[in-house]
């Protein structure tokens, strides 16, 4: 493969006239210390904008998890950096990066961790707990949420008197209630049928559409192809990107830039 290399700062790298990515990672990678170490991921550079549907596909130990999980802000990269609005977490404290994680992002994962006592409404509710938001508030935004997920007639309902794809849907509205910047779905449909899981990556892409970034990882690469961008990871490495594109590399000063027609 051949590479350009185009010498360039890091200001260079990026057009001033484009948005602020809402998740940037620049060279992010992760080793686990042993004898020999782990690198679960190799140096990784990626951009989620606003509305983004982007798709992250790979087999079980290909490094998605841990890409999922440094992206979300919930595991630190051994090196690289990570930005969300363009600040660099990296020399933040843990009460600033949290606060800026409650704001920004919601996950969503393949088991619901719905309470199963309380009403359909009263769960999506806790997704506002320790927001300063009032009892009565948190009702009202409860009820926009299951109703923008379709689930307006399901309020009062408990976990147990819904569907596999109705407790999903409110483990979307939960996610959603704190309006995110970014959604991410860690196997959204993996304990859904076809038909059911279908119906929500309709709903996640819908999501991004309306503007919120949705980022999925699955193993599925049929759902996937449902999503506008996709990337397919092996062995702790981007081996696709769909459409595709450049990945910046900067070393020294200079910026390695693959191009796309090499990938």
């Amino acid at each position: 493969m051949t590479t350009a290399i185009v010498a360039s700062s890091p200001e260079n790298d990026h057009d001033d006239t484009a948005q602020v990515p809402v998740i940037e990672v620049r060279g992010v990678s992760k080793t686990y210390p042993g004898t020999p170490p782990v690198t679960a991921l190799h140096p990784t550079w990626l951009r989620i904008n606003a509305g983004d549907q982007l798709a992250i596909v790979g087999a079980s130990g290909s490094g998605k998890s841990t890409l999922l999980s440094i992206l979300g802000t919930l595991d630190d990269p051994t090196g690289g950096a990570v930005l969300i609005d363009g600040q660099d977490l990296g020399g933040m404290r843990e009460a600033e990066r949290s606060a800026i994680r409650a704001a920004r992002i919601s996950f969503v994962f393949q088991q619901f961790h719905l309470l199963p006592t309380v009403s359909a409404t009263e769960n999506v509710a806790t997704g506002l707990l320790y927001t300063g938001a009032s009892p009565s508030e948190r009702q009202e935004r409860a009820v926009a949420a299951l109703e923008a997920v379709g689930l307006g007639h399901r309020l009062r309902n408990r976990p147990g008197e819904l569907s596999g794809g109705e407790q999903q849907r409110v483990a979307i509205a939960r996610a959603l209630v704190r309006d995110p910047a970014v959604l991410f779905a860690d196997e959204p449909t993996g304990a859904l049928d076809s038909a059911t899981g279908e119906a929500i990556i309709a709903l996640l892409t819908g999501i991004a559409d309306a503007g919120t970034a949705v980022v999925m990882v699955t193993h599925d690469a049929v759902l996937a192809e449902r999503f506008t961008r996709r990337i397919r990871l092996r062995d702790g490495r981007i081996i696709d990107r769909r459409p595709p594109e450049p990945e910046p590399r900067q070393v020294d000063g200079i910026s390695l830039r693959p191009k796309a027609s090499d990938r």
